[in-house]
């Protein structure tokens, strides 16, 4: 299994990346993964809504590039489907099952996604109402991955 996540952005904060590089260390041991960094869009501060939408536009062009057509696609955005860490790793499990060999996680940039992006997806996953980070969410969905991995296995994890 490849899994692939695609990120709007770089991560500036040396805790964010380390924490980062640790799980995906881990994840090495159960699957090819790896992380692909598009550039972001600067937003002028008070941007209309006009900009914001050109602004997502831009990032969709540089993350559609990468987005392969083989792929099995899994955009964050908050009105996804909201999963528990066991449905997750079933998730992953079935889509193993079912011949997905590649996975790709789409992370937006501080706007969220383009409907080209969120229209590609083949499935939306939330992990909060809340709104996160861009750069914490890498770590968040890393984790998590590792953690469904270690169920899949049958290996203990933090309940």
């Amino acid at each position: 299994m490849k899994i692939t996540i695609i990120a709007v952005g770089k991560v500036k904060e040396k805790y964010y990346r380390d924490a980062f590089s640790e799980y995906a260390k881990r994840l090495g041991k159960y699957c090819r993964f790896e992380v692909i960094e598009v550039e972001d869009e600067k937003t002028p501060d008070k941007a209309g809504e006009a900009m914001e939408e050109q602004i997502k536009e831009k990032e969709a062009e540089r993350i559609m590039k990468y987005i392969k057509d083989d792929a099995y696609v899994i955009t964050l955005e908050i009105h996804g489907n909201k999963l528990d860490s066991e449905a997750f790793a079933d998730k992953l499990n079935r889509l193993a099952v079912y011949g997905k060999s590649h996975i790709q996680f789409v992370i937006g940039g501080s706007l969220g996604l383009h409907k080209k992006v969120s229209g590609r997806a083949d499935e939306k996953l939330s992990f909060s109402n809340m709104t996160f980070p861009h750069q914490l969410m890498r770590v968040i969905l890393a984790e998590q991955i590792y953690r469904a991995y270690r169920i899949i296995c049958g290996e203990p994890y933090h309940k």
